[in-house]
């Protein structure tokens, strides 16, 4: 599920829209281990005569418990967002009670990534961003290949001060004066006509000039 359109600014784009990585089910794929091998040693077990219906219904039960766990684990990672756009950083979750940090690229200070053995051998990770600002640093958990989302911030926040740059420029220029209309500019040679500075053809020669352009 992508982020909602309707969540993106006017005159935004979208750079990056992350899930968390499947390492974020690392949990539950080591107790789904778990019961797989205790079932096959159930199994075992009950082949020889060991177990009574008590112990097949106590298994039931926790896989029962398990499968109930995941549903809420997966919709918890279906509900969550990492995303990069050309102005912010955003992260989103929560499937009824929401939460979310947004950071605006030109409050960011530094980041930095982080990455264990077997997150390098995953490919996941977690990002801390430190920003200006009332929170001070933020850690995101479960990245997917958080050094090269880290190039990729550096690069939107860098395109972001170019941005501003020319924003800037473009107010401080003085705007060029408007043309006179067509109007005036008659006028003007009337005038120039009377006091002798052109002759009565120019005058004729250039209101007709004028007027075409109308």
């Amino acid at each position: 599920m992508a982020y909602p359109r309707k969540l993106i600014r006017e005159g935004e784009e979208v750079v990056l829209d992350l899930k968390p990585h499947w390492w974020f089910f690392w949990r539950q794929l080591l107790s789904g281990v778990a019961l797989l091998v205790l079932l096959v040693l159930l199994w075992r077990w009950s082949a020889e005569g060991a177990l009574g219906t008590v112990t097949w219904w106590a298994w039931g039960i926790a896989a029962i418990v398990f499968v109930g766990w995941l549903g809420i684990a997966y919709l918890n990672w279906q509900f969550t967002y990492f995303v990069l756009t050309t102005s912010r950083v955003v992260y989103r979750t929560g499937v009824l009670a929401k939460q979310g940090v947004e950071i605006p690229l030109d409050r960011i200070n530094n980041i930095n990534f982080r990455q264990g053995i077997v997150d390098r051998l995953v490919g996941a990770g977690s990002l801390e961003v430190e920003s200006a600002g009332q929170d001070g640093e933020t850690r995101f958990t479960d990245v997917r290949h958080p050094d090269a989302v880290q190039q990729e911030i550096y690069k939107q926040m860098e395109e972001h001060a170019k941005r501003r740059a020319a924003w800037g420029r473009e107010a401080a220029a003085p705007q060029a004066a408007a043309p006179p209309n067509v109007a005036e500019q008659i006028r003007q040679l009337a005038e120039l006509r009377d006091k002798g500075l052109i002759t009565p053809a120019e005058y004729e020669a250039k209101k007709a000039e004028l007027l075409e352009r109308m």
